[in-house]
């Protein structure tokens, strides 16, 4: 047997810890691909920390899978402790917001979560395209058609018309997260070349976005944004940071 060696017992003091700026919550969908991997990009800002919690879902995109989610946000946002002291925090799904409803979103996360301010990918695009002054917009998704109406429903509630409309038809989340950036960057291109249209909106936080954002602006000469893209910038703006960042387009100099 080795000697014992005493242990020493060192002194230590405590700050805030990490995220002194802000510390902003995230629901990350279990077949979420590139939701955590965006947010690290966008918001890689000094004393801003992002804490995540994986929600269980079925990797198959339909109304039915979608609203089943309800029940397990609870589960998922229970998992983010209250002492984090987390100045915002958002559920990760567009189509799961237009299903579940982004009131009773809102309304669940809070009941773990009082007064903190809650966001969805869906309610993030409505306040991004306000701030960007689009009121006829182009919609891209991965969506089957019946997913893709009903999010149109929802911004059309919202005074936002929808002027055009194109998909990929792809219901397998593990398949969206796959498609690459061109294709998502060329869609977005095809549909804000029309002149019936003053902004683009790509839903889906499994489609990687982010950084085709800026190229696409600049082709179309028209704003565009996409679910991840304004939920950061929501999420930021919620929990106080205003930090203009460069790379991501005109929606995060607002």
């Amino acid at each position: 047997m080795p000697n014992e060696i005493a242990i020493k017992r060192l002194g230590f003091s405590t700050d805030y810890g990490a995220g002194e700026r802000a510390r902003i919550g995230l629901l990350v969908l279990g077949s979420d691909q590139t939701l955590e991997w965006e947010m690290r990009l966008m918001t890689h800002l000094p004393g801003v920390s992002f804490y995540h919690s994986r929600l269980a879902n079925d990797v198959v995109v339909t109304p039915k899978t979608l609203s089943k989610m309800e029940a397990e946000l609870p589960v998922a946002a229970a998992l983010l402790p209250n002492y984090l002291g987390l100045r915002a925090l958002a559920y990760g799904c567009t189509s799961g917001a237009t299903f579940i409803g982004e009131a009773r979103v809102h309304e669940i996360i809070q009941e773990k979560h009082p007064g903190v301010p809650i966001t969805d990918p869906l309610s993030a695009a409505k306040a991004a395209l306000k701030a960007l002054g689009v009121n006829n917009l182009g919609l891209v998704t991965p969506y089957k058609p019946n997913v893709t109406r009903a999010m149109q429903k929802r911004f059309e509630s919202a005074n936002i018309k929808i002027k055009m409309v194109g998909s990929f038809y792809e219901e397998n989340d593990e398949v969206v997260g796959r498609i690459d950036p061109k294709s998502v960057l060329d869609a977005a291109i095809s549909l804000g070349r029309s002149d019936v249209v003053d902004g683009i909106f790509i839903s889906c936080t499994s489609l990687r976005a982010a950084e085709i954002i800026e190229q696409a602006e600049e082709t179309i000469c028209k704003p565009v944004t996409a679910s991840n893209h304004a939920l950061a910038w929501h999420l930021l703006r919620l929990a106080g940071v205003t930090d203009e960042i460069s790379g991501f387009g005109s929606l995060f100099k607002l």
